[in-house]
């Protein structure tokens, strides 16, 4: 009896460990099958190192939570060759398939955002938005033929490859490079350039459900939206990176180095100069970036300068207001032919003005009288009462006291005797000792007040 009851019990063991086995082995599958999330990934703005970082980050959340779908939101006018070409090669060696989704309604996928788009498995567009526009553009008339024609066969090979991997119009996307040729979404639809137009965000999961990439059909009716979008640091550092916000960032630099000039001594004005500087510097590395024009924005800097510290204020900073906008106008319009990638940048007029006008303001009225201020010798205590008029309160003789402004000091007359009642002022401050001679009545140097 004991041992039917063992060998019953080694049975229950043995088909306990047999279930959990297969539950184990099971449950995963089933999970991976119905758990599957969708991660979607926003790219807004210029493309940079930090939107490249962005990717390659999310995309690495996706493997680790086993995504079915990974949906990159887009809506940009082009950016550095070096990260666009870095977040293509994400998308191309990405095990899991990519939906890139130009939205919302408005947006554009023009310059490096044409490759990113051809580069997703499935290319999806909202009404309303477009692509293309991607040839090479300098400043100023003709360009140099040679690095003209080398940019734009790189890029124009670049993007084939890629039109032709996804089986799209190799010819259009060319001719986007070569011509700067660009398209609505539905026209991109029908000249088969992308495979879908949606609404939003909902409408192109509908559309992709079903649909086939890499011989898989997608399931995505038990799959929940992961949004993951940047985190502080990629959000800072790409928000820098916008042409306006970089000038902003420069032109603070220049306003509180003006402030600290007008009062010197490593102050807040200094070290808010110094991180406003490096700040802008560091957004114009990522941005196509004219430095005849940065030589411009320095010399205005020195006038502006030279204007503060001398008597020529009005005439010099008006000067300065010259290179000061032509370099603001001309700051990111390079003279050489740049990357296909690339977009084409302005800074706001308005915000040009705005800061042109904060600049002269600060300059010859709140820094001027700082920098008077400041060169004045300092008074406290006994000092501030030089130059004020007291009344005599007991004989000097020539030492007595005197009252002024409700108290009272001990004086001496530095003129002869003094009566008590009379008024004096004060000349200077011996020690603790105020001395004062006779104020005069006005227009008559000889008669003394009473």
């Amino acid at each position: 009896m004991q041992k039917c009851g063992k060998h019953l019990n080694n049975l229950v063991i043995l088909l306990s460990i047999t279930f959990i086995l297969i539950i184990s082995t099971v449950s995963p599958v089933a999970g991976n099958t119905q758990f599957q999330p969708i991660i979607v990934l926003d790219v807004d703005g210029v493309i940079n190192p930090f939107t490249a970082r962005y990717l390659d980050r999310g995309l690495e959340i996706a493997w680790q939570k086993n995504a079915s779908l990974v949906v990159l939101l887009l809506d940009t006018p082009g950016g550095l060759e070096s990260s666009m070409r870095e977040m293509v090669q994400s998308i191309l060696q990405s095990p899991i398939p990519i939906v890139v989704f130009v939205e919302p309604q408005g947006a554009r996928a023009t310059s490096a955002g044409l490759f990113i788009l051809m580069a997703g498995d499935i290319a999806a567009m909202a009404p309303a938005t477009n692509v293309g526009a991607a040839t090479p553009v300098a400043f100023g008339g003709e360009i140099d033929e040679v690095m003209s024609e080398k940019a734009l066969s790189d890029a124009s090979a670049f993007v084939r490859s890629l039109a032709e991997k996804r089986d799209r119009n190799v010819e259009w996307v060319q001719a986007a490079v070569q011509n700067s040729l660009s398209l609505t979404s539905f026209e991109a639809l029908d000249e088969g350039v992308i495979e879908i137009v949606a609404e939003d965000l909902d409408d192109l999961l509908a559309q992709v459900d079903g649909q086939v990439i890499n011989n898989v059909q997608f399931d995505l009716s038990s799959s929940d939206l992961q949004f993951e979008n940047m985190n502080l640091v990629e959000r800072f550092y790409h928000t820098i990176n916008e042409p306006n916000i970089a000038y902003l960032l420069l032109s603070l630099g220049t306003l509180f180095l003006l402030t600290e000039l007008s009062d010197p001594g490593l102050s807040v004005a200094g070290i808010g100069a110094v991180l406003f500087y490096i700040l802008g510097f560091m957004a114009l590395g990522t941005l196509p970036v004219n430095w005849a024009a940065v030589g411009m924005l320095t010399l205005s800097l020195l006038l502006f300068t030279v204007a503060l510290l001398t008597d020529t204020e009005v005439i010099l900073t008006i000067a300065g207001l010259v290179p000061f906008f032509l370099g603001s106008l001309l700051l990111f319009t390079p003279f050489q032919p740049e990357s296909p990638a690339l977009p084409e940048l302005r800074v706001s007029l308005w915000l040009i003005i705005f800061m042109a006008g904060l600049i002269v303001f600060f300059s010859l009225i709140i820094l001027r009288a700082i920098l008077k201020a400041s060169k004045l010798p300092p008074k406290s205590g006994a000092e501030s009462l030089i130059g004020k008029t007291a009344m005599v309160t007991t004989n000097l003789d020539p030492n007595g006291r005197v009252e002024i402004d409700h108290q009272n000091w001990s004086a001496t007359s530095v003129e002869g005797n003094i009566e008590e009642g009379q008024h004096v002022r004060v000349q200077s401050v011996s020690g603790v000792s105020l001395m004062v001679t006779p104020e005069k009545v006005a227009d008559s140097p000889s008669v003394y007040k009473e």
